[in-house]
């Protein structure tokens, strides 16, 4: 059977528990809320999750943009359940609707691109990135850790 690739009407869902990783307070804000970059960031994963399946094991998908507005604030410890639908199939570019809920709001709305490209080939092209840069590592702050995938159970 040969492989169709993405499709248009691909879904996939993905539920989070809001963690107090995930909240603004560690991102340089004050509010104990859902944080948006962390639910931009799970919306991406949610549209890797609708094509997982229907991209070649040598192609992988990167984010190209996300048109999103950030509706409500979700507090911790609430859970959002966060929907994508793929579009559109333009070439190498996907389109995905993505819209996400806590339990009171819808709380983003909006629209992320993203392309599929050529795995070993965009992984050469930034081993020789890396390769012209310094070897010096950039450190995150420890009180800035970097969120966990909800879907590893906790690991990155």
């Amino acid at each position: 059977m040969a492989h169709l690739g993405p499709q248009p009407g691909m879904t996939a869902q993905l539920i989070h528990t809001v963690a107090e990783i995930d909240c603004a307070d560690r991102w340089a804000n004050e509010l104990p809320v859902l944080a948006t970059p962390v639910l931009l960031w799970l919306a991406e994963l949610a549209c890797m999750d609708a094509t997982a399946t229907a991209v070649d094991g040598s192609q992988m998908t990167l984010g190209l943009s996300h048109s999103s507005t950030h509706l409500a604030p979700t507090l911790l410890g609430d859970t959002i359940v966060i929907n994508a639908t793929l579009t559109k199939v333009e070439g190498g570019t996907l389109e995905f609707t993505v819209h996400a809920d806590d339990s009171n709001d819808r709380i983003l709305s909006g629209i992320h691109q993203r392309a599929v490209v050529d795995r070993s080939r965009f992984l050469r092209r930034l081993e020789s990135k890396r390769a012209t840069h310094s070897r010096q590592a950039v450190a995150i702050a420890a009180d800035h850790p970097v969120p966990t995938d909800p879907r590893s159970g906790g690991q990155r």
